[in-house]
């Protein structure tokens, strides 16, 4: 039974890697906004409500960057032409985070934090679409 778990694994790995290294990404960004939103910055103003994700976004980009090159990708590229593709697919991201959260929160007076869990799922598949297709490509 192991050996076959680890052999979906192997098969698998770059998935695998990805899932668990996405969760702890969407963890630093959901616990640093929630942290934003409780102690500086107030949700229920949209400006503020902006700073806050916007803030937790750059802390998760970051974690982000640096665990999907060493454990998911395990990418040889030239790091500075890689890094630029990741931080602006992430911004596309960011913008879709940015929409969603608007849309959610301010328009549909939808709770901020359940808004953020919603928006990180899209937002989760659309960065593995766009890591694993326009930032990673193998040669």
């Amino acid at each position: 039974m192991i050996n076959k778990l680890f052999s979906v694994y192997k098969k698998k790995k770059e998935v695998f890697n990805y899932l668990i290294v996405g969760c702890l990404t969407t963890l630093v960004g959901l616990v640093s906004y929630y942290l934003f939103v409780s102690t500086l910055l107030d949700p229920d103003n949209a400006f503020e409500l902006q700073i806050a994700n916007v803030l937790s976004w750059i802390l998760a980009v970051l974690f982000a960057y640096f665990t999907n090159r060493k454990f998911v990708f395990e990418s040889k590229n030239n790091k500075l032409s890689e890094f630029i593709k990741f931080i602006l697919s992430r911004i596309s991201t960011l913008l879709v985070d940015m929409f969603c959260m608007f849309c959610f929160v301010t328009v549909l007076s939808i709770n901020d934090k359940i808004s953020k869990l919603i928006v990180q799922v899209i937002v989760f598949i659309l960065n593995y679409i766009f890591s694993k297709f326009i930032v990673k490509k193998k040669k």
